[in-house]
């Protein structure tokens, strides 16, 4: 079957195999990404690959579509600002109903099924919320602004008004020197 482009890189002609329960057909395709796709840290940005295998299957009900759909997202961990790109893989399966009257979610529309809100929807919901550029990235320092390096923990400041308190508590060195210091343990 030769993929006709109706209106849309993600339209698939379905005329040939629409109401034979039991016709599949499959494709492959690279398509750029029409528009960015994301508005958090990270994206897929306009023209980025975007890679679909496509199962369309006639049922009784409409045309089934099961999609795997690959790309890559660009942007900035959430912790520590650097610049970061991950591949995105997603999945999803959809029914396209025929046109009977009733009211539903997606339909085949003049022997075509268009998947690019499917696959700008798959690919939003699937983009990290608070990426990081590694799991256990230690971000940056509050105080200077620099990257923390693994294992660091910034000192914080005390507040000036509480500096006096701190003379009034023994440092833990000096409470385990003194011998008249019991410790009991509690059962």
């Amino acid at each position: 079957m030769v993929r006709k482009h109706v209106s849309g890189p993600f339209v698939f002609a379905v005329r040939d195999i629409a109401h034979r329960a039991g016709e599949m057909r499959e494709f492959d395709i690279e398509v750029p990404a029409p528009e960015k796709w994301g508005e958090g840290l990270v994206s897929v940005g306009k023209g980025e690959p975007v890679d679909l295998e496509v199962r369309l299957e006639a049922v009784h009900e409409g045309i089934l579509v099961t999609a795997d759909v690959q790309t890559r997202y660009t942007g900035v961990c959430g912790r520590c600002l650097t610049d970061i790109a991950e591949p995105l893989e997603v999945e999803f399966q959809e029914l396209f109903g025929y046109s009977v009257g009733e009211a539903i979610d997606f339909e085949v529309q003049d022997d075509h099924v268009d998947l690019e809100t499917l696959v700008r929807d798959s690919i939003v919901l699937s983009l990290p919320f608070q990426p990081v550029c590694q799991p256990d990235c230690p971000g940056l320092d509050p105080v200077t602004g620099e990257k923390l390096t693994a294992g660091a923990v910034p000192e914080t400041p005390i507040d000036e008004r509480w500096a006096a308190l701190k003379a009034l508590t023994p440092d833990q060195d000096d409470v385990a020197a003194r011998p008249d210091v019991s410790r009991t343990e509690k059962s």
